[in-house]
């Protein structure tokens, strides 16, 4: 059974080669999750508008909204699992893995695009609609999904049924935990405000390499007990290809 110290050690660790490279990577991560919104100062400078310019103000918030989700969905999937590739090589190589960041674009190939499309938003769909039933069962549903980017990872071409099929079984039992694991980057998040709010930007890469870590753990786990294969997670061509050990 994994630990939260273990995990994080081992991120520490790989952090110690390759911080900057993890810290991009991290930008790139933090780009491809925005998805907008909206405060109670434009609501306030609304409402002092006459009613055709609250219209265009409208028609304008609506399409920025339609050009956040277009990104999310067209490009921002792409980077993610793109950049979830880079923490797993980097974890897998201890930070030496990181001398390329041509490696985000990996979701973006011809043979692998729509593959990571349809699976992150058959993903994005289930858990909303997890979300329509109850909170509690939208957050299990969440940390059930979790690991499917990693696995896309590996092997864009899984395909979206088994993706989130797979990911249930690496997480099952442990969801909780995994939980409990990302609270446990609140203090430092909290560190990051106090100073100046600037501390907070430097966390992310350390929650994100303590992620691959765990992803790691969760798919040797799952190979030992046949919930997969090499073959279908395409491990044995990553070692051709890139050179990196199998965990």
């Amino acid at each position: 059974m994994w630990t939260r110290e273990y995990l994080k050690n081992r991120a520490k660790k790989v952090l110690e080669v390759s911080y900057w490279k993890a810290f991009a990577v991290s930008i790139v991560l933090w780009i491809a999750a925005v998805n907008g919104g909206s405060g109670s100062g434009f609501d306030d400078a609304v409402d002092s508008l006459p009613p055709e310019q609250v219209l265009i103000v409208l028609l304008v918030v609506i399409c920025l909204m339609f050009l956040a989700i277009a990104f999310r969905v067209f490009v921002g999937y792409h980077l993610e699992v793109g950049g979830r590739r880079f923490f797993i090589q980097n974890a897998q190589l201890e930070g030496i893995a990181s001398e390329e960041l041509s490696v985000l674009g990996y979701g973006f190939k011809s043979k692998r695009y729509m593959d990571v499309l349809k699976s992150m938003l058959y993903r994005g769909i289930m858990n909303s609609l997890w979300y329509l039933l109850l909170i509690i069962p939208g957050i299990v549903k969440y940390y059930a999904y979790i690991m499917v980017p990693y696995i896309l990872a590996d092997n864009a071409n899984i395909g979206h049924k088994r993706a989130l099929q797979l990911s249930e079984q690496m997480t099952y039992g442990h969801k909780f935990n995994i939980f409990v694991l990302q609270l446990s980057f609140i203090g430092w998040y909290l560190l990051g405000l106090l100073a100046c709010c600037i501390g907070v930007i430097f966390v992310p890469p350390y929650e994100h390499a303590t992620m691959a870590e765990l992803y790691l753990v969760l798919r040797h786990e799952a190979i030992e007990k046949n919930l997969c294969t090499c073959e279908e997670l395409m491990l044995n061509s990553i070692l051709r290809d890139d050179g990196l050990r199998e965990f």
